[in-house]
């Protein structure tokens, strides 16, 4: 449940804001609100493209997802409409399910778009938002990278007037680069003169919307030089008016009710991280409060309205929302002028972009996927950082291109799981020394120098000591005790330790038992309340002994060399 500007709660927020509306914002929420439609409408023509579906349902999506979201959702910055990543994701079920037809694909992907809607909503009614989770942000990363790469390959033959083919997108460039001696001139001279505009700008006049800029020119020399009788393909009809309400063919979504799934389960999981992400992010800045299980409402609703309104999958998009934010946007407010003058195109201008030349609109998709998906600079600092990591969005991104994007969703999800389960069972279980003429224990690996002792080893478990990490326990305390002659203690800091199930509980009595049968004493250091009380449940603490149970290291220490006597020996 949502808190509004007047504290009070409810499940439509849009309602507190305007409870609290001042006068002087609404201004800047309508300047903010032009502003954004004037971005996203050439965009979302773009996405549409990407998907596969007719160009005026991807402003039909931008006008639903900005509205609905308005209304529903607690940030009062965020853009909602299709983007780029959705868009692959939604491409690529039509692809696996074998979709062909217009009216098919369009009813295919707004199906898929109803279904991710329904997901978000039981997501929020059992509060497991926290699945999204599950997919991390080097798997992200890399999927979106080699989505990226399948959507440029794809629209290369819009650039160069041929026709490929191929299971995915290495053997369509291979058959792409087999038509090169086939282009059409004219297609390649609007081609190369587009995507210089658009990267261009970007490059020179970052703040000028680019993607206007170019649909403008592409109709007015499409126009000019009358290019569809020149040989040059132009997207065909665009028709004025409003979407009608219109649920999805059922039968058709009945019979690739596994993609369906598939598709549903992708794009919740990609949308919820970036919608999440960046209310918090805005939140923060503008010092309100924001509700993230209202926040998979909003996308429900943005997305069940899309879709029953022939639309495509609808998430947050930065590049607008950043846009939204700088020109002033105080309220949804500003999201609800945005939908409206989207579906005033809709009613007045729908028409114009049917002259608009494919080779334009495929330069618009390409800058949109390589600027909005190709995240080369966090791929750098993956691999600065963590390189595990980095290998990690390597494979997740050959895994899209080698089997396809809704393939490389299992992949990364597969990735993110194994990765999960090999850090949550191979905890860090460093041996620690103590820095000379302190009582500071660290770890030995990153300062060598420090005082080792011979006859006590001091090891620090970082991590929940539950099944999964049971039987590591015993294995590192199983090495230690056969590591020199000269042991007569361990001492085992717990301040890592958060939690202990039952399992942990028993294996620590088992670390208990195999230390003393061996004539070494074990000491625990640092045992939390939590984890405290479920030892002592088991037993442990009485087998043991209380008083092998310290507040810190340096006094474990000190009691087992008064129990031993003094047996110190230098590092090597």
């Amino acid at each position: 449940m949502a808190t509004t500007g007047d504290q009070r709660p409810t499940r439509i927020p849009i309602i507190g804001q305007l409870r609290s509306y001042q006068r002087t914002w609404l201004r800047p929420d309508v300047i903010a609100g032009v502003t954004v439609a004037a971005l996203i409408i050439p965009k979302n023509l773009g996405y549409a493209g990407i998907a596969g579906v007719p160009l005026q349902n991807g402003l039909y999506a931008a006008a639903a997802g900005a509205i609905l979201y308005a209304i529903f959702g607690t940030s009062r910055q965020i853009s909602m409409g299709p983007s780029s990543g959705l868009a692959a994701v939604a491409a690529s079920a039509v692809l696996a399910a074998g979709i062909v037809g217009d009216q098919d694909v369009a009813s295919f992907v707004a199906g898929i778009t109803l279904a991710s809607g329904i997901l978000f909503l039981l997501l929020a009614v059992f509060r497991m938002g926290w699945i999204a989770q599950f997919l991390s942000r080097a798997v992200v990363t890399g999927f979106l990278f080699g989505a990226a790469i399948d959507v440029v390959i794809g629209e290369l033959p819009k650039l160069t007037g041929t026709e490929t083919s191929g299971a995915n997108p290495i053997q369509e460039l291979w058959s792409w680069l087999g038509t090169l001696g086939g282009t059409h001139p004219t297609t390649v001279l609007v081609g190369a003169i587009s995507l210089v505009v658009v990267f261009g700008l970007r490059i020179v006049a970052p703040r000028v919307p680019g993607a206007l800029v170019l649909v403008v020119g592409g109709l007015l020399a499409s126009a000019l030089f009358d290019l569809g009788a020149k040989g040059v393909a132009v997207v065909g009809d665009v028709p004025r008016g409003l979407p009608a309400l219109e649920v999805p063919n059922m039968q058709l979504l009945w019979d690739h009710a596994g993609t369906v799934v598939l598709a549903a389960v992708a794009l919740v999981m990609i949308g919820f991280s970036q919608t999440a992400g960046d209310a918090r992010t805005f939140a923060a800045k503008h010092r309100y409060q924001i509700d993230i299980n209202q926040e998979s409402v909003a996308q429900s609703m943005a997305n069940i309205g899309s879709g029953l309104f022939q639309g495509m999958p609808v998430s947050t998009s930065l590049s607008a929302s950043s846009l939204n934010d700088r020109s002033g946007a105080k309220t949804g407010v500003a999201s609800l002028t945005s939908g409206v003058t989207v579906l005033l195109t809709l009613l007045i201008l729908a028409p114009l972009f049917s002259d608009l030349p494919k080779a334009v609109l495929a330069a618009l998709i390409i800058e949109a996927v390589v600027s909005g998906m190709m995240d080369v600079p966090e791929m750098r600092r993956l691999f600065r950082v963590k390189k595990v990591d980095f290998w990690i969005a390597v494979v997740a991104l050959l895994g899209t291109l080698v089997f396809g994007v809704l393939a490389g969703v299992i992949i990364g999800i597969g990735l993110s799981l194994v990765w999960l389960v090999a850090v949550a069972t191979h905890p860090e279980m460093p041996a620690l020394g103590r820095e000379r003429g302190t009582q500071v224990f660290r770890e030995v690996d990153i300062h060598p120098d420090d005082e080792v002792l011979a006859n006590v080893a001091v090891v620090r478990f970082d991590g929940g000591l539950f099944f999964a990490t049971a039987d590591a326990l015993e294995d590192r305390v199983r090495e230690v005790i056969q590591s020199g002659p000269e042991l007569t203690g361990i001492v085992l800091d717990c301040g890592g330790i958060n939690f202990i199930d039952s399992q942990g509980a028993a294996s620590m009595a088992d670390v208990v038992t195999l230390a003393r049968d061996a004539g070494v004493h074990l000491r625990l250091t640092r045992l939390k309340p939590g984890p405290r009380a479920i030892l002592d449940r088991e037993g442990v603490i009485d087998l043991i002994g209380a008083d092998h149970i310290h507040g810190n290291i340096h006094r474990a220490v000190e009691a087992e060399q008064r129990d031993a006597g003094d047996t110190r020996r230098e590092p090597d």
